[in-house]
């Protein structure tokens, strides 16, 4: 029976917590921002990893980009073969001439001919730039959000990450494939045809280049509108993820307390402001797109009466001005594309933003710039070290002060049980032992090495958490207990097992050791998969084990088995058990009582049942509940 509850208040049940699980007290951190998005930018980020993105195609980009060119020369040329048609081809042909006019043919099918193979080059060259840049940005995600700290994860909602990588991901996709050809191929045929208009006849040029004036101003207020409107969308998008993320990890919960209803209320919500976000954008490039074409259907009209005018002064020929108005239609055909490329342009600057956001947080705890290793171990008898807290003190990001400045000790090999009433501090003081987290002051040292000097695997071979949640990921038992030492074999595998006592439940499973658990390890009981993480922290075979709260989940049977063989896992090792089953405190060397932060009791389990203090108290009530 529970004396003291639990530190960190979980509303889960065996599936492990949701990825906004409820934090103690102690642990509490502000949540991220109204809008979802809790990470600043710094200037310039988007557009430097952009940079970096394309850092190592530059040479693929550059054939790309002379593709496109020449596609587009080889495309422009149809409207100067009409206008020869007209004005010279024709009147040869009434003279008994077909040559020219074959030669036109030949030359239009020539260039759609070239034109199309150029094209077909650039789309495949382009793919293959495309798909690695995307390949890229995702591992840089993920292995970014992997090495990101424990604090952050506990700010920034899983299904937030899950975002920046499909939905973000899928945005900049979306660009990458369509959108920077369209932009390409309006460019460079204005550009084209710009020359060619004037070259023909600098009136009818002039005259056609000034309606880019009106249409340049059009573009940029939707732009402008354009821009706000998708950052909403992608903030949007996030938030739908998020919702259905937080229900599905938490289905249990959700079900057991009828939670349905209102999870449904707020997925609409959320789902309603995507919607609205997106009806926005549509609605904006409706009225550039509208705009636009107007204003193209009126200036081609004038253009039109203008160059027949012209023509039939003499000082204009025919040919000419139907070049000139093919050359206008493709001039103004491209407002759609445009449009389109702003929205694939908006919603990916958006989600490049928020990609880069993600990729430039710095963790708040870093690597060592020059790390250090352990000093070997003098007895191999005693695989433990020891644990110095030294002038220690610890506050969240908040300001709020959890740790008081304080001196500890813990001798290589010695066992160290941790209680105290929730919000009293043992988990911080457990984490900042794992390295989840640096120390406000002071430092923590194993033996005598301060843990920030320490490289990642280093720390993690000497340091090892049991934690309540005994998370397994999908794949078998035996790949399961070998996380920590995926070289292990199997004999070492299953010598963890029988350790621990797990042997004989995992021996009755289906397919024994090679048994897929399936996901969260919902195909094995919460009692079993603590079993698994106690077979995987003794293959592990680190000189400090971290046990928090680490048989709650186990029933009577469960936690006694687990207690007899603990003698085994225990043995030499500096350990720091976390507990509020007294029964578990008792095979501790040592007892510390928290409250507020501070160490208020320290002794032997036998010295302070003794005694008159917090915890003699705590056992009486405890050994009275057992009458």
């Amino acid at each position: 029976m529970s004396v003291t509850e639990t530190e960190e208040s979980r509303a889960v049940t065996e599936q492990g917590p949701s990825p906004d699980a409820v934090l103690a007290e102690e642990d509490r951190i502000p949540p991220a921002s109204a809008d979802g998005e809790d990470i600043p930018v710094p200037p310039g980020a988007p557009r430097a990893l952009l940079r970096s993105l394309l850092g190592p195609h530059k040479a693929r980009v550059a054939l790309a980009m002379l593709l496109i060119t020449l596609q587009q020369a080889a495309l422009q040329v149809g409207p100067l073969l009409v206008s020869y048609a007209i004005d010279r081809a024709i009147p040869a042909l009434r003279d008994h001439d077909a040559g020219p006019l074959i030669a036109v043919a030949a030359g239009y099918l020539g260039c759609a001919a070239i034109a199309t193979l150029l094209q077909r080059s650039f789309i495949r060259l382009s793919g293959v730039v495309n798909q690695a840049i995307l390949l890229e940005m995702r591992k840089r995600i993920f292995r970014h959000a992997q090495a990101l700290s424990l604090d952050f994860h506990e700010r920034y909602t899983s299904g937030r990450i899950i975002s920046r990588a499909t939905s973000d991901v899928d945005a900049v996709r979306e660009l990458l494939n369509e959108g920077l050809q369209e932009l390409l191929s309006v460019i460079l045929s204005v550009l084209y045809i710009a020359v060619l208009l004037l070259v023909m006849d600098w009136r009818l040029g002039l005259a056609s280049l000034a309606s880019v004036v009106p249409i340049y101003f059009f573009t940029r207020g939707y732009r402008r509108r354009s821009q706000v409107i998708y950052r909403r969308s992608r903030t949007a998008v996030a938030q739908v993820i998020v919702r259905f993320t937080e229900t599905m990890n938490g289905i249990r919960p959700v079900q057991a307390f009828r939670r349905e209803s209102a999870n449904e209320q707020a997925f609409a919500v959320s789902n309603g402001e995507y919607t609205e976000a997106n009806a926005q954008g549509l609605l904006s490039m409706a009225r550039f797109v509208v705009s636009s074409r107007a204003t193209a259907n009126i200036w081609i009209t004038g253009v039109v009466i203008w160059g027949a005018v012209l023509v039939t002064q003499g000082s204009l020929q025919l040919g000419v001005l139907a070049a000139a108005v093919l050359y206008l239609r493709r001039l103004f055909d491209p407002v759609d594309q445009v449009a389109m490329f702003l929205n694939s342009y908006q919603s990916a600057s958006a989600a490049l933003e928020k990609i880069a956001g993600l990729l430039a947080h710095e963790p708040s705890v870093p690597e060592p710039a020059e790390p250090v290793t352990l000093p070997a171990r003098t007895d191999d008898a005693l695989p433990g070290r020891a644990v110095d807290f030294d002038g220690v003190a610890f506050a969240y990001r908040t300001g709020k002060q959890v740790l008081p400045r304080f001196d500890l000790r813990l001798p290589a090999g010695q066992s160290v049980a941790v209680v105290g009433a929730t919000g009293a501090g043992k988990s911080t003081l457990a984490k900042l032992l794992a390295r989840f987290y640096d120390p406000t002051e002071g430092r923590v040292t194993l033996d005598g090495v301060d843990l920030r000097d320490l490289a990642t695997p280093e720390l993690r071979r000497g340091v090892v958490m049991v934690t309540q949640e005994s998370f397994l990921f999908s794949g078998t038992v035996a790949e399961n207990i070998a996380i920590g030492r995926p070289d292990a074999s199997r004999e070492e595998i299953e010598a963890a097992a029988k350790a621990i006592g797990a042997y004989e439940f995992i021996a009755a499973l289906p397919e024994g050791f090679d048994t897929d658990v399936r996901k969260r390890g919902g195909r094995i009981s919460a009692g079993q998969r603590q079993l698994v993480a106690f077979a995987r922290a003794l293959l592990a075979d680190p000189a400090v084990l971290i046990l928090d709260e680490a048989t709650s989940s186990l029933d009577v049977p469960g936690e006694q088995a687990v207690q007899r063989a603990m003698s085994t896992v225990l043995s030499g090792r500096t350990a720091v058990i976390i507990a509020h089953r007294l029964s578990t405190v008792e095979i501790a060397d040592r007892v510390l009582v928290m409250d507020q932060g501070h160490i208020v009791e320290d002794g032997t389990p036998a010295d302070l049942i003794a005694g008159t203090g917090r915890f003699a108290r705590l056992h009486a009530a405890w050994r009275d509940s057992l009458v």
